[in-house]
């Protein structure tokens, strides 16, 4: 009697599974791990049918074969990636009678069992069929031993000729659609006739195989008798003298002479030339070597350039070359004053951190100019390969040297400047950690001895002048850090800016453009408005490309009507660059309710936020939309919960906050922003929109708050305040642990700012709100009537 039974189903791609067999599988399409996941819930029993179409990612009953194998899942394994890895053992062959359409989550078999054939055929009868699958096995086994010895031990133990024809299919190499076939087969004597004809396939392609093989092998054999031979005409080549067959030993030997290396190294170099005589010189390996001892040969072991010490030199060249940077040229003038008085001290290691364009990697070359030093630049940015620093070991093909001895190689001395360009953008992968492999780079204890895989000779690192640049020391990891000087490259005030292109800039587009002071000037007042109407940045990249814009209109002009001269003043400008780009972000001339201006640190420079509140009817909520981070978010909570613990001091109702809904928001809702800078700037927009204060709209802010109205200091002041300042506003309110940071920055931007430094909210409010601004001021002008 057929048994019908429902089970989950897996529709297996490219695979046939049979009974007695047990195998694993791995499995991607939620609906086959589902049916898995079923059957374990269940009797742990799953009908694995194998589809059609292996293409097929939804398949249906007309997609799969109608015959396949009851199973029992023994074990599950969740991978990476949501592929789960199953164990299975097949029990029993079963037949698809359909699919149960209700559920969609996993497929759903109605499956027969299909009864045991043992009792199909005469003893006799499947004796002798087991005895000639003996006997044709045994001729497969001699082409095919590994799979011989696995059998072997079956025709012996195996009485059941069903399970025999079963094990034989699983342990040869046939194709799913094969399998299925002897799957699908109705009775034994048909599976038999089917193997057999298999088995006797296999072996006649095996014979043909092998002699095939025979063939190759005996042209094989010949070929290495002819390289042989031809090694040999070499060798008498060389014994006559008709070859120059040691010209590179010998070149090889005379560089090692003139090399200016330590014992040790020389001795390894030796050796390795020896190792090159032995090698045919047409191999693969000595091709290898060859490039090997090259290298070492180029390497500056104990070559040496000799540094500046005049002082005065080096200043004029830094001064000379760039505008600013006082805290970078300080440094590397102290450093040449400590070698010019010990003839020795470590080489520092300097990390320059800045937004993009303010002169980090130009800056370099001018260190290495002033200290006569010899500049090599590595670009860090999208390094993600350990190898690409420490090397490749030679034994790869195509294996070279890492950046480092690389650019160690092109300098040609051991005490260059070396520039690490965009050190906060390496990356790491599979292949390895960067930035590991740069600890040992920068570190001055270590980088004495530092090895590179391909070298493998210990390379000192010492002597090198390592010069970093970065945007920023957040992608930075720690230990790396650690290891380096670090010195703030900040964003140039319109003022810098303006000096910078007076001085710099226009002379150099000049030179580019095959112009002359003659032929081409831009006024003061022209550079000013360039700077402020046409790039917003914290560097002057694109005041040089403006520059370079009206350089190029100009010399089309000067093209047509030779001789003339074009004087580029505030009125002729749109001419030549079009309308204005940016227009300051000017403050509001009225006070408003619920509308704070706050100061953000960019990339580009710094940058003034305006932050509205609304209150409306509601249950208390409160919404929050202007693309703001995490902890922007968890800032504007922190001032909301301020402001209620507040309330009673203002004379807040309770349900003011019960019954209404409030909405923080940041405009420009495109740009993403983020930080806690913001935090005393949304508790004064959400204090002022409860009570119905106007907020002072002459008046900007930064700073972190805390639950109990604490003010907590913040990073970026230079260039908020020069937000500030530009856009207008008379007071700032910073945090009064920053009162270190406001005393170092210049006059310039400090001008015409009253900056007030605060402890608490209360401070801030004081100032923030008209009211109470008010108030105060009353207060301090009775105060002073009464002195």
């Amino acid at each position: 009697m057929t048994m019908s039974e429902r089970l989950p189903a897996v529709a297996l791609r490219g695979m046939t599974i049979l009974p007695e067999m047990m195998i694993h599988f791995d499995l991607s399409r939620k609906k086959s791990i589902m049916a898995v996941e079923q059957a374990m819930m269940g009797n742990d029993k799953v009908f694995l049918v194998t589809q059609k179409d292996t293409d097929e990612e939804n398949p249906g009953f007309e997609d799969v074969f109608h015959v396949g194998t009851i199973a029992a899942v023994k074990q599950i394994n969740k991978l990476p990636n949501g592929i789960v890895r199953v164990l299975v053992e097949g029990e029993k062959r079963g037949e698809l009678v359909s699919f149960v359409l209700e559920e969609e989550e996993y497929l759903l078999a109605q499956v027969n069992e299909l009864p045991s054939l043992e009792d199909e055929l005469k003893d006799v009868t499947k004796e002798a069929m087991i005895r000639q699958l003996a006997e044709l096995f045994g001729g497969y086994s001699k082409y095919y031993p590994k799979i011989g010895r696995s059998i072997e031990k079956q025709f012996q133990v195996q009485k059941s000729l069903e399970k025999l024809l079963d094990v034989i299919t699983m342990s040869i190499p046939l194709s799913y659609t094969s399998k299925q076939k002897v799957l699908e087969l109705s009775t034994l004597a048909e599976r038999f006739e089917y193997l057999a004809g298999v088995l006797s396939n296999e072996i006649e392609i095996a014979k043909i195989k092998t002699e095939l093989s025979e063939q190759v092998k005996g042209r094989v054999e010949k070929h290495q008798k002819e390289y042989l031979l031809r090694e040999q005409m070499n060798y008498i080549r060389q014994e006559l003298g008709e070859d120059g067959g040691f010209s590179d030993v010998e070149r090889f030997e005379e560089a090692l002479d003139k090399l200016k290396a330590k014992k040790e190294v020389k001795e390894r170099i030796r050796k390795e030339i020896s190792r090159f005589k032995s090698l045919a010189p047409n191999s693969s390996e000595a091709s290898v070597e060859r490039g090997y001892i090259e290298t070492l040969l180029e390497m500056p072991w104990d070559k040496m350039s000799k540094d500046h010490t005049d002082i005065n030199r080096a200043e004029k060249i830094l001064e000379a070359q760039h505008y600013g940077l006082e805290q970078v040229k300080e440094r590397i003038l102290e450093f040449l004053a400590v070698r010019s008085l010990t003839k020795q001290g470590d080489s520092p290691i300097i990390c320059l951190v800045g937004p993009p364009g303010t002169g980090k990697t130009s800056i370099a070359r001018s260190v290495a100019e002033a200290l006569d030093k010899k500049y090599v630049r590595i670009s860090l940015g999208g390094v993600r390969d350990e190898a690409e620093i420490r090397g490749h070991r030679k034994t790869y093909v195509g294996a070279m040297p890492g950046r480092i001895a690389g650019a160690l190689k092109q300098a040609g001395v051991k005490n260059p400047l070396m520039l690490l360009d965009e050190i906060d953008k390496v990356s790491s992968d599979y292949k390895g950690d960067t930035s590991a492999a740069l600890l040992e780079v920068l570190d001055s204890e270590q980088n004495c001895r530092f090895r590179d895989h391909y070298i493998e000779i210990p390379v000192d690192l010492s002597e090198v002048l390592f010069i970093a640049t970065a945007n920023t020391t957040q992608t930075i990891p720690r230990p790396l850090l650690d290891r380096m000087e670090i010195i703030e490259v900040t964003s140039y005030t319109a003022n810098e800016k303006f000096h910078i292109a007076k001085e710099h800039l226009v002379e150099k587009q000049w030179k580019k453009h095959g112009l002359t002071a003659e032929q081409l000037s831009v006024s003061d007042n022209a550079l000013r408005m360039i700077i402020e109407g046409y790039t917003r940045e914290a560097g002057v990249r694109e005041l040089e490309r403006k520059l370079g814009e009206i350089c190029r209109k100009a010399a089309r002009e000067i093209l047509k009507k030779p001789g003339s001269c074009i004087k580029i003043t505030g009125q002729n400008l749109e001419k030549y660059l079009g309308h204005m780009k940016f227009t300051p972000d000017k403050r509001k001339l009225t006070d408003e309710v619920g509308i704070v201006r706050g100061l953000a640190w960019t990339s580009v420079g710094g940058d003034t936020l305006q932050i509205e509140v609304n209150v409306m009817p509601g249950k208390g909520d409160i919404d929050l939309t202007g693309q703001m981070g995490d902890v922007m978010k968890e800032s504007a909570l922190t001032g909301m919960s301020f402001v209620r613990s507040i309330s009673k001091q203002y004379q807040i109702k309770e349900e003011m906050f019960k019954k209404n809904d409030f909405h923080i928001h940041i405009p420009e809702g495109a740009v993403p922003k983020d930080g806690p800078s913001a935090g005393i700037t949304m508790a004064t927009a959400l204090m002022s929109a409860v009570t119905g204060i106007p907020v002072r709209a002459d008046v900007a802010m930064t700073g972190e708050i805390t639950l109990r109205g604490r003010v907590l200091p913040i990073g970026g002041l230079k260039e908020k305040l020069l937000a500030a300042k530009v856009a207008g506003m008379k007071k700032v309110l910073v945090p009064e642990e920053n009162r270190r940071d406001v005393e170092e920055i210049s006059r310039e931007i400090k001008g015409g700012l009253d900056i007030v430094f605060v402890e608490n909210m209360t401070q801030v409010l004081e100032h923030a709100l008209a009211e109470k601004a008010q108030e105060a001021e009353q207060k301090n002008a009775s105060a002073k009537k009464t002195r």
